[in-house]
């Protein structure tokens, strides 16, 4: 979702058939890869937090604005899909 666009369609397939957030959930295994390829697991630390501010900031805002705007698609969306795996 483009935060100046609003979203014209519910996407459930692909990806977003296992996971609501299948780039969020990329990223964060992309950093974790990265951070354990250079050797660093010290920066891992820093995941918690990120993953929280992104629940808080970005998640939730973002299924509010779903559901309000596919209302029961997004909510039988929802029941089925488990937001991270």
């Amino acid at each position: 979702m483009l935060p100046a666009r609003r979203s014209r369609a519910l996407i459930t397939g692909g990806p977003f058939k296992f996971t609501r957030n299948p780039l969020y959930l990329g990223l964060m295994l992309l950093y974790a890869g990265v951070c354990l390829a250079a050797g660093a697991a010290w920066p891992l630390l820093f995941l918690p937090v990120v993953v929280a501010l992104l629940h808080w900031i970005v998640i939730l805002p973002e299924e509010k604005y779903l559901e309000d705007r596919f209302g029961d698609d997004y909510r039988a969306y929802r029941a089925r899909v488990r937001r991270w795996v």
